[in-house]
Order: structure tokens, then C-alpha cells, then sequence
């Protein structure tokens, strides 16, 4: 009997956690099944990824499927929505849609890091449709923070999604669209099989404040100030940054923008037409001519990123930009989790020298562009979906999005995360089956996965250290001059101010003479022994067992 066609959803990131944000959509029989990709995103890695830059999601599963994978659509230019693009369609040659912000993204951002593929952009905004394999694909105009950022209608012949993407209800932003009731009431007419619906705020009540309102608090900050003000933010944030540049200017301020990612994300919105009726920025160098009271500085550095503006600053490092005491940093921004500590570093450093802090705790400065509980449960009136699928968000949002769902009446709420493949239809939902899924790491121009970039061995480095130890043997595999003995990362002296290398140079000694020289021809028996000598000499000076390299050479 011949098996049914069927639509399945598969995320291999995004669902189970914040951020490297990729789904999947199939249709067809399990053993025929043509894909759609949605969003390819990235995350951040932390202190225990050393020397990483980006954390990307594992595409096995993908890359195994390849032939009948139809498109990608980028849904918004987020780092956590479209970052790993550039890495990961080289080896997947499809077509790409994205809106033309999001397409000026891209080719900055390749023209920015270098050596990147050429990745072909076929425009695609709120209100157009495309047809791929079995599916017909209509994006549609929601706001978030950050400008052309769009849902997508998934038409299939067994039923219609909606794949939100990130989205809140704001009737009044800085910069459109507006999230489109009217289409998406229509599409609730039309009938919805399921909704898959941004959870990251699905934890907070009420409705999210309104970007004007936000506008309004930065405004009133800019005029007040007696001194300097300077702006931290999210370089993506085109909305907010308009906002700041208007408010100074009709304060009679000039505006300073520093931090490249902002300096790029400006000249891209600038050339889809978005900042104009924005007075032209100020150069870096005219900043020392102005009057204190008439500068406002936007810049890089909201989630304490050492090398960003606000880090420079901070240590006052900055060539031609300082501030003075008395001057104002607003943190337009919330902090991601797991940056506290870095952002308090900068805060404390601003401070020291005399700068005055306003943070979102403390004054109107900033909003999520993610939906709280009574917008989602609006979006559930607009589109009376079937089944509610919550994505994008940590374990804790997706269940209480899920419970949310359920409590407005939604009957069919299924639990997904990375690496399920749920069918939608026909039939109950359910998961019926696993897929590959995980992270590889980019670390410089290479990418891999944990155990081919090396990351567990330099994790170890940077806790123990690493001892490299030379030994030369003759003829009668006696040693042939003294041993070579280098120390990286290990304290210099024991805690009785006994130099360290000396202590393992004569553990090296030792462990070598009490090898019978008859067993000595056995070099990777002196080396083992050698190797082991060391990491128990250091461990008894100093508590802890280094890395160790040993070279043995018989001459």
C-alpha cells in the first residue's frame, strides 16, 4: 500500500533555546519529501567555547536532503535569523528570499569579513508570493525591531502555517510596517492548520510598551542632559536609531555614530531609502569641537563586547572620543543572558569616571520587538489556528506559551525541539520521528564540530596550562645534553618560591634514569613516562595537572 504524502515541520535550532534560529518544512512521503529551509541563524558563544566566534547549527540533516531542498526564505536580518547564511550556503547552492534590507545585510556582511560566496538574493517583502516545489509561500508584514521584517503564509495541499517569525503588536513604532491585522484575520478565514508562533516573551503579561513611548524617554533624556549623552543599542535597530538622531537634532545636538556593525547597518538603511529626513552624522574627529551639551553619541557595546565602542570608552581607550564627569550613558538595550557580568564591568568602568547610568530598570529606554501573552493570545483571535506549535525560545517560554495557547482554547498544542519531525497533517500531530541536529563552531575562516576545531583541548589549556618538554637521547640512550623544558600558563614559582620548570626539569630526569637503558629503545615508553612525571610533579607543587607535549629524539 502506497504511504501518504504528508507536511512535516522539523526546526534543527531555535526550539529548545534562544537564538540559531533554522526550520524546516517537508512535504511528500517519508522516503520523497521536498524541503523548504526558513532562517538560518547563529548564536554566541560563551567562556567555555575559547577562541570561538559563532556558534552555527549542525545541517547534516540538510546537507543529506539537499536535492530536494527548494529555497530558503530569510524572515528578518537578526544575527540569530540569518548570521550563519553566509557559511552555510555554499554547500547548498539554492534559492535565497529576503527582503532587500535583509539582502543589503548579507552582502555587507561578505564584503566585511571577505572571502565569502556571492549568495544570489531574489527580493522578497510583505505582500508577495512564491511558488517552490509543493508549496506557495506569502510573506506577510509584522513589526519588530528591525526594519522589513515579515511572517510567512505556507500554503501546502494539506493545509496552511503560519510561521510568524519574530513579530509583537506595536501600534505606534519608529519605523513600519505595522503588524498586518487585516491579512492576518483574512488568513484566519482562509482556515489555519497551524500557527508556529515566537515564544521569547511568552512568559511576560500584558502588552508590550510602544516604541514611541520609547522614543518619548530618549527624547526627554537628550534634552535634560547637561553634559554629553551617549547611546547604547543594538546595531539592527535602524527604528530606535532614527529616533535618537531626530530627538538630538531638534535638541540641537550633532550626532556621533561609532562602532562598525552600526556604521554598516546605517549604510545599508540608508541605501533602501530608510534614513531619510535624518541629518547627515558627524565625523569621529570633530567630536573634541563641540560643545558638551551639543553631542549625542550612538555606539556599539550594549552586551559588554570588549573590543565594541562603549568597552574602548570604558577604559578610556578611545582615540578621539572621551567623556568628561557629569556626561549620560543610556543602555538602550536589554541584557542577554549570560552578558551580566561583562555589561557591569563597563558600567562599573563608566562610573569610575564619573559618567551617569540610565538603564532600562530605571526609565523608559527600551522594548522587546517579541510578543507578551495578550498579543499572542490577539494573534490567536486573528488566525483561530488548529494547532498552535510554539518556537523560538528556551524550554520555560515554549511551555508557557503552550499553556497559554491551551487556556485560550487551542485543542492541539504539540511539544517540539530540536531535532523532531512533527507532522502536521493528515492525521493527529504528532512526532514521528528524529532527525540529526546539533552545533558546529566557527572559529576564524573554518568551521566544524567540537572535536575537529580542538575546543575541549583548548578548554583544558586555559584552566591547566601546557608544559612542552624536548629530550634529546644518544646512541646508548643516555641523555644527550639537558632537557628542553617550556611552561605556558602554569604559575612561575611553588608556594615555597621554588621556580616551577625547575621542579619538572628534574621530574623529567628522574622519570627517564628510572628506565632501565635496555628499556629506553622503546621511545614511546619514555615519552608516556616522561609525560606522566610532569603532569605529577605539577600537580604536587600546584594542585592541578597541565597539558603536557613530550618530544623524544634519539640521535
Amino acid at each position: 500500500m502506497a504511504k501518504k504524502e504528508e507536511l512535516v515541520f522539523l526546526p534543527l535550532g531555535g526550539v529548545g533555546e534562544i537564538g540559531m534560529n533554522l526550520a524546516l518544512y517537508g512535504y511528500g512521503t517519508p522516503s520523497n519529501r521536498q524541503w523548504i529551509m526558513v532562517d538560518c541563524g547563529v548564536t554566541f558563544p560563551g567562556p567555555d567555547l575559547p577562541g570561538v566566534d559563532l556558534v552555527l547549527p549542525d545541517i547534516r540533516f540538510v546537507e543529506a536532503q539537499k536535492r530536494n531542498l527548494k529555497a530558503i526564505i530569510i524572515t528578518h536580518a537578526h544575527e540569530d535569523h540569518y548570521g550563519g547564511l553566509n557559511d552555510v550556503w555554499p554547500g547548498l547552492n539554492v534559492p535565497v528570499y529576503a527582503s532587500g534590507f535583509t539582502a543589503g545585510m548579507l552582502e555587507a556582511k561578505r564584503d566585511y569579513e571577505g572571502g565569502r560566496a556571492d549568495i544570489p538574493v531574489t527580493p522578497f517583502k510583505a505582500g508577495d508570493r512564491i511558488n517552490v516545489g509543493p508549496f506557495s509561500i506569502e510573506a506577510v508584514g509584522v513589526n519588530h525591531s528591525i526594519p522589513e521584517p515579515m511572517s510567512l503564509v505556507i500554503r501546502t495541499p494539506l493545509g496552511n502555517v503560519i510561521h510568524t517569525g519574530d513579530w509583537k503588536i506595536d501600534h505606534a513604532p519608529s519605523l513600519g510596517p505595522l503588524t498586518d491585522e487585516t491579512r492576518f484575520r483574512e488568513l484566519g478565514d482562509e482556515g489555519v492548520l497551524a500557527l508556529m508562533c515566537d515564544s521569547t516573551n511568552a512568559m511576560r503579561d500584558g502588552v508590550s510598551p510602544s516604541e514611541q513611548q520609547v522614543s518619548d524617554g530618549l527624547r526627554q533624556i537628550i534634552e535634560t542632559a547637561e553634559g554629553r549623552v551617549a547611546i547604547t543599542t543594538f546595531s539592527s535597530n535602524v527604528g530606535r536609531i532614527r529616533s535618537i538622531a531626530q530627538a538630538a537634532e531638534a535638541a540641537g545636538r550633532e550626532v556621533l555614530l561609532l562602532g562598525s556593525s552600526l556604521k554598516r547597518v546605517v549604510a545599508v538603511a540608508a541605501d533602501v531609502g530608510l534614513m531619510e529626513g535624518v541629518k547627515p552624522f558627524i565625523a569621529e574627529d570633530e567630536f573634541g569641537y563641540i560643545p558638551r551639551d551639543k553631542v549625542v553619541v550612538i555606539l556599539t557595546g550594549s552586551q559588554g563586547e570588549p573590543r565594541a565602542a562603549l568597552a574602548k570608552i570604558a577604559r578610556d581607550e578611545m582615540r578621539n572620543v572621551a567623556f568628561a564627569a557629569g556626561d549620560t550613558v543610556v543602555f538602550s538595550s536589554r541584557t542577554i543572558p549570560g552578558n551580566e557580568k561583562a555589561i557591569q564591568d563597563i558600567k562599573n568602568g563608566l562610573v569610575d569616571q564619573g559618567l551617569h547610568i540610565v538603564t532600562d530598570s530605571e526609565a523608559l529606554v527600551h522594548v522587546s520587538g517579541h510578543p507578551r501573552r495578550n498579543e499572542l493570545l490577539q494573534m490567536y483571535e486573528w488566525t483561530r489556528p488548529q494547532m498552535v506549535v510554539p518556537v523560538h525560545g528556551e524550554a520555560a517560554h515554549l511551555t508557557a506559551q503552550a499553556e497559554l495557547a491551551q487556556q485560550a482554547g487551542v485543542n492541539t498544542v504539540p511539544k517540539v525541539r530540536n531535532g523532531d519531525i512533527l507532522r502536521l497533517a493528515p492525521g493527529p500531530a504528532e512526532v514521528i520521528d528524529r532527525a540529526p541536529f546539533g552545533r558546529v563552531y566557527k572559529d576564524g575562516k573554518l568551521v566544524g564540530d567540537f572535536e575537529e576545531m580542538g575546543i575541549g583541548e583548548r578548554r583544558k589549556l586555559s584552566y591547566v596550562g601546557h608544559v612542552s618538554v624536548n629530550v634529546l637521547l644518544d646512541s646508548r640512550y643516555d641523555f644527550l645534553g639537558d632537557p628542553d623544558v617550556v611552561a605556558c600558563g602554569l604559575p612561575e614559582v611553588d608556594e615555597e618560591g621554588e621556580d616551577m620548570e625547575d621542579a619538572l626539569y628534574d621530574a623529567i630526569l628522574g622519570a627517564v634514569e628510572s628506565i632501565p637503558r635496555v628499556r629506553r629503545k622503546d621511545l614511546e615508553l619514555v615519552r608516556e613516562s616522561i609525560r606522566r612525571a610532569v603532569r605529577a610533579a605539577a600537580n604536587e607543587a600546584w594542585g592541578k595537572k597541565p597539558v603536557v607535549t613530550v618530544f623524544v629524539t634519539k640521535v
